[in-house]
């Protein structure tokens, strides 16, 4: 006898990389010589302190009982410690600050704290696939905002308002952008931050990627006004090499913060000590950290442009983030199509633009995640 599943999965199948990899990895248990440039997991190790950190954590009386649903007072100091001295927004660190077991998470949370089935949710394409699947999961309705190349990717304004936005409840923002790079600027955010007001609309900006190939970090909540109508997610992962260790969190006022806890505090039993103990440490790291790590990803990304030039793609030298997002030749056909043709023949993984929406069709992203001499290789291949 075999259960039904809930009728919620209808409309949401297997994350794309869940399914590609395993494809991936049964060409190369076949004995491919895979060159993995698909996925954004960073190859580089955190600071030194932050291992240390950890393991001495392990002897303290606490370190192996339930924690706190808000986060050690340590770690959401260091958090508010690190918005003021890198984004100058000041946070209350006890109220206005909700640490996650990655910011992945907080998507699942945000969307259950304020989604009822029937809402509407603007969601931009292309976009990370996880803002569609949990408003699908949530049984919400997932709305589409198109983005493109001609405007930055950003919001086109004046389309929006000519829709019916009345059942819209949230809207998924995500700058410094994946999988474009494309940056806002403090006015593209004041204009995101208008627009929110005027429709009554929750904002959330998932802001990941503001360290890396960035020259000026920002977050939508240093906009006056912001935090009445906007939310942040921000992560441990990519700009400090930890994206084993599941670390978010959470950002805005203290309404909206204490919604999601009431949700968060009944999937968890907090997060373990001594990652919260590791993680607080490495906020602390200084400008001489996100030089060192942007001066390797600047010389990957320098030999991606050349294999990016020898499959015959145009790109974006100005973007940001750990990514390079290339548009295919006229004549190249599907982009899904293209990727699996190289991994097949060249045994280099490249990921399709089309799996962030229908405008990521005729792109294919480039993961930075990968050695220098990985890179020559794959390059050596064509």
């Amino acid at each position: 006898m075999i259960i039904a599943s809930a009728n919620r999965l209808n409309q949401t199948s297997e994350y794309y990389f869940s399914r590609k990899l395993k494809e991936v990895r049964a060409l190369a248990a076949a004995g491919k010589p895979i060159i993995n440039m698909g996925v954004g997991s960073p190859d580089l190790p955190p600071p030194p302190h932050v291992i240390k950190a950890l393991t001495s954590s392990l002897v303290d009386a606490p370190a192996h009982q339930y924690q706190s649903y808000k986060g050690l007072p340590q770690l959401t100091e260091a958090m508010a410690d690190f918005y003021q001295k890198r984004y100058a927004v000041t946070l209350n660190p006890e109220e206005e600050i909700l640490p996650l077991m990655g910011s992945k998470e907080g998507i699942m949370h945000i969307s259950m704290a304020f989604l009822n089935p029937g809402d509407e949710v603007l969601i931009p394409n292309p976009g990370y696939p996880t803002y569609t699947s949990v408003t699908c999961l949530v049984e919400a309705e997932p709305v589409y905002y198109n983005l493109d190349a001609s405007n930055n990717w950003m919001p086109d304004y004046s389309a929006l308002e000519k829709r019916d936005l009345s059942k819209v409840k949230l809207m998924w923002v995500n700058y410094p952008h994946m999988p474009t790079g494309a940056k806002a600027t403090t006015a593209d955010f004041e204009k995101l931050v208008a627009f929110a007001k005027a429709n009554k609309i929750l904002l959330v900006n998932d802001n990941p990627y503001s360290f890396i190939l960035n020259e000026n970090p920002q977050s939508i909540l240093s906009v006056a006004g912001a935090k009445e109508v906007a939310i942040e997610l921000n992560s441990l992962s990519k700009s400090f090499n930890m994206s084993g260790w599941r670390v978010g969190m959470l950002l805005g006022a203290v309404d909206y913060v204490s919604t999601v806890l009431t949700v968060k505090s009944n999937m968890d039993s907090g997060m373990f000590y001594g990652i919260q103990k590791g993680a607080a440490a490495v906020l602390t790291e200084g400008e001489a950290w996100f030089s060192g790590l942007n001066e390797i990803y600047e010389k990957r990304r320098e030999q991606v442009w050349k294999l990016a030039d020898l499959l015959g793609c145009t790109y974006d030298k100005n973007a940001a983030g750990m990514f390079v997002w290339a548009k295919l030749p006229e004549g190249a056909g599907d982009a899904e199509a293209f990727i699996d043709d190289i991994l097949i023949n060249k045994s280099v993984f490249i990921t399709p633009g089309s799996i962030f929406g229908s405008r990521g069709a005729g792109y294919i992203r480039f993961s930075l995640c990968v050695t220098e001499d990985k890179i020559k290789e794959a390059i050596g291949r064509f």
